[in-house]
C-alpha cells in the first residue's frame, strides 16, 4: 500500500531520530504536519550533499530540488515532500526564497570545508538554520514581529550546537566548521582535528565554542516577546534538549573527536514534556 506525502515525511522525520521530532509531538495536527513536511524538506537536501560522494550528481540534484520548488509555488509538486508541503504555504506564509536559501547553504557545503572566520560561519549557519527558524516560526505562529528576531537567533545557536556535537564526524569527511582563526588563537591545528588528537588546547577551544552557543541561547530566549511564549513552545522545547546535550559534552570533557554525544529518546521526551507545561 502506498505512503502518503505525510507518511512519508513523518518517516523522515522519526528515522533521523532528531531532536526536533520530539518538539513537534505536542503540536495541533495541521501545524505537526507542517513542520514535519518543512524538516523532511531540509533532511531531504541535507541528505543530498552527505550522501553524495560525487559533487558534480550533488550539484544536479539540488538544481532538481531548486525547479521542484518552482513547481511547488506554481501548483505542480511532485516530490512527497514538496506535496506535504504544498497545503501549508498559504496559512504558514512559508516563503520561497527561504526554502531557496536553506538549498544555498547546502551548496556551500559542496565548495566549502573550511571556515576562516566567525562571520563567514555566521552566513553559513544564517542559511541552513536562520532561515529554518524564521519558516518553523511561522508555522508554530506569532503575533509579535520581534518573534522572527528569537526565531533566526535560536536557529543559530541549534546549528552552532550541532557544529560542536559533530567536529569528529564532519572531520571525517574532511570538513571542519570550526573557524580557521579561533583554531589559531586555541594553538589547535587543523591536522589535530581531522587525526582527532584530543589535547587540553582542544578542550578550551570547544570550551569557548559551547560558551557562544549559550550566548546565543540566552539571547534568544531574551528576544522571544512573552505574548508569543506558548506558541512558540516547540522551539523551546528544541533549545532545552539542545542545552542538555552541550552540557552532557562539557561534562563529557569535550570529547567529541571521538565519539558523538547524544541524549536518550526517555531523556528528551521527558525534557520535552517538562518544557511544554511550563513553558
Amino acid at each position: 500500500m502506498p505512503v502518503t506525502p505525510d507518511e512519508y515525511c513523518q518517516s523522515k522525520a522519526a528515522q533521523s531520530g532528531s531532536s526536533f521530532y520530539y518538539s513537534f509531538l505536542f503540536l495541533p495536527p495541521q501545524r505537526r504536519r507542517a513542520i514535519t513536511a518543512l524538516y523532511a524538506f531540509c533532511r531531504e537536501v541535507d541528505d543530498i550533499v552527505d550522501e553524495c560522494t560525487d559533487t558534480g550528481l550533488a550539484h544536479t540534484k539540488l538544481a532538481w530540488w531548486r525547479q521542484e520548488l518552482a513547481r511547488l509555488y506554481a501548483g505542480d509538486q511532485q516530490h512527497p515532500v514538496t506535496r506535504a508541503l504544498a497545503p501549508a504555504i498559504q496559512p504558514f506564509g512559508i516563503k520561497h526564497e527561504y526554502l531557496s536559501e536553506i538549498i544555498d547553504g547546502m551548496e556551500m557545503d559542496l565548495s566549502q570545508n573550511r571556515y576562516l572566520d566567525f562571520p563567514a560561519l555566521e552566513q553559513y549557519c544564517h542559511r541552513v538554520a536562520g532561515v529554518v527558524g524564521l519558516l518553523a516560526a511561522s508555522i508554530f505562529g506569532y503575533q509579535d514581529e520581534r518573534t522572527l528576531v528569537y526565531a533566526h537567533t535560536l536557529g543559530l545557536a541549534f546549528q552552532l550546537t550541532n557544529i560542536i556535537r559533530d567536529v569528529g564526524e564532519d572531520s571525517r569527511k574532511g570538513r571542519i566548521y570550526l573557524p580557521l582563526a579561533e583554531l589559531q588563537q586555541f594553538q589547535v591545528s587543523a591536522a589535530d582535528i581531522l587525526h582527532a588528537r584530543q589535547s587540553d588546547n582542544f578542550v578550551r577551544l570547544m570550551a569557548f565554542q559551547i560558551e557562544r552557543a549559550e550566548r546565543y541561547y540566552s539571547a534568544a530566549y531574551e528576544q522571544l516577546p512573552q505574548a508569543d511564549r506558548k506558541a512558540q513552545r516547540p522551539g523551546l522545547i528544541m533549545a532545552a534538549i539542545y542545552r542538555a546535550l552541550l552540557q552532557e559534552i562539557s561534562n563529557d570533557g569535550c570529547r567529541v573527536l571521538s565519539q558523538r554525544t547524544a541524549l536518550t529518546p526517555v531523556r528528551k521526551l521527558w525534557i520535552a514534556w517538562k518544557t511544554w507545561i511550563t513553558a
